[in-house]
């Protein structure tokens, strides 16, 4: 699972969604991207799960760019036990994204096959997602 190596503040506060993704909204490495359209936290289980679906997909064919990391950690206090004392421990590590937010790519493979393994990656994940197209892509060999 992805978490991060060392951090500041083990425990953080929950923070608010709200706006549009101003950072990581553009296709950078591959040719299509798997575009988030809601608010969200995705854990780091959920990105694991999703990676997996598309490269068993594209069967080894092209190259999946992860662009999410989990750099928040959501804490839980154990069962039964009283309020008060503390915050919990962290239980897990979350990717928080905002609309816009391009989550995957993938390059080297045909547009069918990206489309399928993005919608395959899309089910494993807890907001809607949209499929979308590099805009400097050349269809056809046309110049």
């Amino acid at each position: 699972m992805l978490m991060p190596k060392r951090v500041k503040r083990r425990r953080v506060h929950r923070g608010r969604m709200k706006g549009v993704a101003t950072k990581g909204n553009t296709i950078t490495y591959g040719s299509y991207g798997l575009v988030s359209q809601e608010c969200g936290w995705i854990t780091s289980n959920q990105i694991e799960a999703a990676r997996i679906a598309m490269t068993r997909s594209i069967k080894r064919g092209g190259k999946v760019y992860i662009k999410i990391f989990p750099h928040k950690s959501v804490t839980k206090k154990p069962a039964e036990v009283r309020m008060g004392s503390g915050k919990g421990a962290p239980e897990y590590w979350v990717a928080v994204v905002k609309p816009g937010r391009v989550m995957f790519e993938i390059e080297g493979v045909s547009e069918e096959k990206a489309r399928e393994a993005m919608r395959l990656a899309s089910h494993k994940l807890p907001v809607k997602c949209k499929f979308a197209i590099k805009e400097n892509e050349v269809k056809g060999g046309e110049a």
